[in-house]
């Protein structure tokens, strides 16, 4: 017994000796470039000490709204300082919030990749605009630019009066009935809109909620946030073969099928008409009614300098990309708008002033030049993006080692930006926690550094449909208000801030909806 426990011994010993070289020279490059970059990065003020190969990882907060109100503090906490670093395991991050400093990183053609979570949109979204980079993200973009150029979105202007006009029909039933929380009905108005602006295809998500479709859109977009909050969720290998995963791959399923569908039937009625036109002459639009155009009509006629068309898999990745991203961030900005003229009647009542001048008594549909004149509407929803940005985060990677903010910066550095806090800095806005529209009258934000507000990040990564987003909030708010009186039944301090994807409020948007009349005379 006592040899059999000998020879064991001697076995573990000789099998150590062997392998811990061999794991010293695996890890030594892994630890090599930790200690490099702890290094370079030591001159930067930490969030708190952190602890090695931990990093601050035991220091922060696992729920999606207790993390968001910690950046916060720890913006508030260090304003005084141009940049704040952390580390989560052996990964260092920059947390980014003065203008300057943010104007390092987007104005710079170095930081166009996203952040490594941004990797867990990709079985949806593919490698489209949103989750691409280098030389693809830069033919995209090039050959993508066009398709929002002002004369196309005005094409767009029926649909999104269309949807408000349902929406107004959809909430009259609230009139004057008590509070209620008015989240899902902008959102389901502004999932209408997308789908019917960048597929061509009615979904009826107003009037029809439970569909496979659109359960599968928000029980995805569910899915995903709860994958990027978890580092342990992170490994693919894992991952799919948990039941999250499963059922990530259940919704994807039906994500897929149904734009693949659309696309495949709206390639199809492209291709008979393009044969009928082939054997008619003059122009066909004067034999048929014309028809709406979609994104997605362009996106199958789009051609790069060298005449080439986008795959069908490659317009499968931009239609899912505007329906992700098109529906979500803009729905949002129109409910913390309501949200804040419902908090400040005053504001309101300039706004129902200015919609009198505009349209009178009258309630025919807006067009294109209503929407310029609605200044202080506009004024209304850029400030409400300062204080409620939709997209909270902003993640690059840095690729190369660099310099920003003045301080020596390591290839692999995750760039956090805080729009959230960056809108909140007291040397661009006074009194920053104040609604205030008039700041944004043009006369009030030329002297502004333009990296100090980016509700649609800024520079070569900026959004390529902010003109239609702003287009649609001025269309549904403008709709909205002509019909009713809009009171917030919650104060700002009972709003719980989730800062995910998008940032929205843990309880929702409470609003009472009033007669019109009775408070705009």
């Amino acid at each position: 017994m006592v040899l059999q426990d000998d020879i064991q011994l001697l076995i573990w010993v000789f099998g150590a000796t062997v392998l811990l070289p061999v794991l010293v020279l695996f890890l030594f490059p892994f630890l090599s470039d930790y200690i490099r970059k702890w290094r370079i990065l030591s001159p930067i003020q930490n969030v708190k000490r952190p602890l090695p190969l931990l990093g601050n990882a035991l220091h922060l907060e696992t729920d999606g709204s207790a993390f968001f109100q910690q950046l916060i503090l720890y913006s508030e906490q260090f304003r005084d300082k141009p940049l704040v670093k952390l580390w989560i395991g052996t990964v260092p991050f920059l947390i980014l919030y003065n203008a300057e400093v943010v104007e390092d990183v987007l104005s710079s053609s170095k930081y166009i990749e996203k952040a490594y979570p941004y990797k867990f949109l990709e079985p949806w979204l593919g490698t489209g605009l949103l989750t691409s980079t280098g030389e693809k993200w830069r033919s995209q973009r090039k050959m993508l630019t066009p398709t929002f150029h002002f004369k196309i979105l005005s094409e767009f202007l029926d649909v999104m009066n269309e949807q408000s006009n349902v929406l107004v029909a959809k909430l009259e039933q609230h009139l004057d009935k008590g509070k209620f929380n008015c989240f899902l009905d902008m959102t389901l108005c502004a999932l209408d809109i997308i789908s019917e602006t960048a597929m061509g295809k009615k979904i009826y998500a107003q009037s029809n909620s439970d569909s496979e479709y659109i359960q599968a859109i928000y029980k995805m977009s569910t899915i995903i946030h709860k994958r990027m909050k978890h580092p342990w969720l992170w490994p693919d290998f894992l991952y799919f073969r948990l039941k999250s995963g499963k059922e990530h791959n259940r919704n994807l399923n039906i994500l897929h099928m149904f734009t693949e569908k659309v696309i495949k039937e709206r390639a199809s009625e492209l291709e008979q008409l393009t044969s009928t036109d082939s054997f008619t002459d003059g122009n066909s639009d004067s034999r048929r009614p014309k028809e709406r155009k979609a994104f997605l009509d362009m996106l199958l006629t789009t051609t790069d300098e060298e005449g080439k068309k986008l795959s069908l898999k490659e317009i499968q990745e931009e239609v899912d990309t505007f329906m992700f991203a098109g529906h979500d961030t803009t729905a949002a900005s129109m409910n913390w708008a309501l949200f804040l003229l419902g908090s400040h009647p005053e504001v309101q009542l300039k706004v129902h002033n200015e919609l009198d001048e505009v349209f009178g008594e009258s309630d025919r549909r807006a067009t294109m030049d209503d929407l310029k004149k609605l200044q202080y509407l506009d004024a209304v929803i850029k400030e409400t993006l300062r204080l409620f940005p939709s997209v909270p985060i902003i993640g690059r990677a840095a690729r190369e080692d660099c310099t920003i903010g003045g301080f020596e910066v390591p290839n692999g550095t995750i760039i956090v930006i805080v729009p959230y806090a960056l809108h909140r800095d007291p040397k661009c806005f006074t009194d920053p926690e104040e609604f205030r529209p008039e700041r944004f009258l043009p006369e009030n934000y030329r002297e502004r550094n333009p990296f100090a507000y980016i509700p649609f990040s800024a520079g070569l990564r900026n959004c390529i449909g902010q003109r239609f987003a702003k287009m649609e909030e001025l269309v549904v708010l403008s709709t909205l208000l002509r019909h009713f009186w809009v009171e917030a039944k919650q104060t700002r301090e009972e709003l719980i801030l989730v800062g995910e994807l998008i940032l929205r409020p843990e309880n929702g948007i409470w609003i009472e909806l009033k007669k019109r009349a009775d408070y705009v005379s």
